[in-house]
């Protein structure tokens, strides 16, 4: 499963908060919640992230191998 903690981590390295994202950049506060609950994004919002937190895909995402998952629906 993907893991967005590399994201929050970023975030704090550089000092950004989740608001900000959200007034000075206007990103989606919807986006915002659907990564808490661990819910897909799409690569273009990923892009955007990267652009605005100058950082690489790595620093937003991360694969968590879960045993429980199935692999084919």
């Amino acid at each position: 499963m993907i893991s967005y903690a590399p994201f929050y981590r970023t975030l704090k390295v550089k000092r950004f908060t989740e608001y900000q994202l959200i007034k000075q950049y206007r990103f989606s506060a919807n986006i915002l919640f659907r990564m808490k609950q661990g819910k897909n994004i799409t690569l273009k919002t990923l892009n955007t992230l990267c652009a605005i937190l100058d950082c690489r895909v790595e620093d937003i995402v991360c694969f968590v191998q879960d045993k429980n998952e199935t692999l084919f629906h």
